[in-house]
């Protein structure tokens, strides 16, 4: 017997022996309202669903400020019922966003700065490339477009002082700098550089710090989990994709620290994928965020997978976070480091599809893999096996990497 929810979040009792799971996820810094991952789901699960023999029925679940859905899954094994919700914080990445051009010049400053500056880039480089680069990216391309605003200003400016008086020459200059500029940031949907350096200045605003907005964020999410973790489920998952990896751990850690576990409450596991956590880690006032890598890590309250993958250029692929980031002690026990391989899951046509599309390879976690092998987003998910039980012979992919390039516990 289990609690089953309708599309109105009314409950009712039926008989079954489904294995009973919530999931709460929460999304990388993305501007974007919840319900493209309830699009994307409904979408990417019934494609997993024929490739890999089984069936997931979706019906809309919370509603308002908690946006989530209802699976209802069979598979060869058996059936799974899963109820998700997305932990949105959506509002304040759109609020940090809301920088003009000036703004967004002056982040691009103030960012790079507090990496160089603190020692981090060099820390980051010691790791992959991949993800340092990508964190360049939108310093270059900017950097790029403001020469060629300038340039563009200064051929204007001097054709038409030329013809007239340099004093009109001038003004004129300034004006279509401005327009080139306004013409890249309508074009950034497509170049995704203020996107990016909207993404890493928010990281590093506080050098590491979670800001006041977020903390208090955080404190909600903490007592949605604490009310889940009450529920009669066999299983609640919490993923965190991106960035919102890292406010995982710390959600996880802030509940697991203020409240002792009871034996009938369901088992909890955390999910993190594509995770980016050196870039935050690595900053000099994060301390709050290697304190909780390093708790989490020794706790036997949870079973903690971490998924990657080397293709993956904007995340730090197969890198242990806690290892990393220089916290990891003799009880370390999480997370276990899985790769995505997608050179092994994808088909040869989806690789050359999606070869120079990198940021929809960063969000290939959440999607339907052409061969999956151990990992499968949609079997973990709404599958009728917890993530403890599906990996529990599991060993870290042999490329996982150790190296304790971070600030450590002490400093």
């Amino acid at each position: 017997m289990y609690l089953s929810y309708s599309a109105t979040g009314q409950k009712g009792l039926v008989m079954s022996q489904s294995f009973r799971r919530k999931v709460l996820y929460i999304p990388g810094f993305d501007p974007i309202p919840p319900r493209r991952y309830r699009e994307l789901y409904r979408r990417e699960a019934e494609k997993q669903g024929r490739i890999s023999g089984y069936r997931i029925d979706m019906t809309r679940g919370t509603s308002g400020r908690r946006f989530g859905w209802n699976c209802s899954a069979s598979f060869p094994e058996s059936r799974a019922e899963s109820r998700f919700e997305v932990l949105v914080w959506d509002d304040l990445v759109q609020d940090s966003m809301r920088r003009g051009i000036a703004g967004t010049y002056a982040q691009l400053v103030s960012t790079a700065w507090t990496y160089i500056a603190s020692g981090a880039l060099w820390r980051l480089m010691k790791l992959r490339r991949g993800p340092v680069l990508a964190a360049l990216y939108p310093i270059v391309v900017l950097l790029l477009q403001l020469a060629v605003a300038i340039g563009a200003g200064a051929i204007a400016g001097w054709g038409l002082s030329q013809i007239s008086t340099w004093w009109l020459g001038l003004p004129v200059a300034l004006v279509i700098v401005w327009l080139v500029l306004n013409l890249f940031r309508r074009l950034d949907n497509r170049i995704f550089a203020y996107y990016l350096m909207h993404d890493y200045a928010f990281t590093a605003q506080n050098r590491g710090a979670y800001p006041p907005e977020l903390e208090a964020r955080l404190a909600e999410f903490a007592a949605q989990l604490q009310d889940v973790l009450n529920e009669d489920l066999d299983e609640v998952l919490v993923v965190g994709h991106s960035s919102g990896a890292y406010l995982a751990i710390s959600l996880l850690a802030d509940v697991l620290r203020q409240h002792k576990p009871r034996t009938d409450q369901p088992h909890l596991a955390l999910l993190t994928l594509g995770h980016v956590v050196p870039m935050a880690s690595f900053l000099p006032r994060s301390q709050r965020l290697r304190a909780d890598l390093a708790w989490l890590s020794q706790s036997p309250q949870l079973f903690w997978l971490d998924v990657s993958a080397p293709g993956d250029a904007c995340c730090f692929g197969l890198c242990d976070p806690v290892a990393v980031t220089g916290v990891a002690g003799p009880e370390q026990r999480w997370p276990l480091v899985i790769s995505a391989a997608f050179n092994q899951t994808l088909s040869p046509e989806t690789m050359k599809k999606l070869r120079h599309h990198w940021f929809r390879l960063h969000f290939q976690y959440l999607c339907a893999f052409d061969r999956p092998n151990d990992y499968d987003y949609f079997a973990i998910t709404a599958g009728p096996l917890g993530l403890a039980q599906r990996f529990a012979q599991r060993d870290h992919s042999p490329g996982r990497i150790t190296i304790p390039a971070g600030r450590g516990l002490a400093r």
